[in-house]
């Protein structure tokens, strides 16, 4: 029987992940820099200019959203320490996208190396 973590590690032999330090110019080149973790994850914070797609909602948002049927669009994926990521970028490349990528060590490791995040800013009530 397969864990996750097996799961995981398959996505990982047939996927392209991207060490922190290529992140940047990654994301630079991307037509969408994509976080797949849950909702609340992304509200509490994120790396700025990225998209919110749960992993739950993936295959079916790419495959009902008329703004993402270009296969050729360059994609970078993240999510909290990259497992999330790897299998989403193992379904898109099922699903015909071309250029995917998922960020090695995720949302942790970025913020881990200072690198910049947008957090949730709540109005002060005085």
């Amino acid at each position: 029987m397969k864990s996750a973590q097996d799961f995981v590690a398959e996505a990982r032999q047939e996927i392209q992940e991207i060490a922190l330090e290529e992140a940047d110019s990654a994301i630079q080149a991307a037509d969408l820099l994509l976080d797949v973790r849950d909702g609340d994850e992304y509200r509490q914070s994120h790396i700025p200019h990225s998209t919110n797609v749960s992993r739950g909602l993936l295959e079916f948002k790419f495959s009902n959203d008329p703004a993402l049927a270009n296969r050729d669009m360059k994609i970078v994926l993240y999510c909290k320490n990259s497992g999330r990521s790897a299998l989403c970028a193992k379904a898109l490349k099922e699903m015909g996208y071309l250029h995917v990528q998922s960020i090695e060590g995720g949302f942790d490791a970025w913020q881990e190396a200072g690198k910049p995040i947008t957090k949730r800013e709540l109005p002060a009530f005085d």
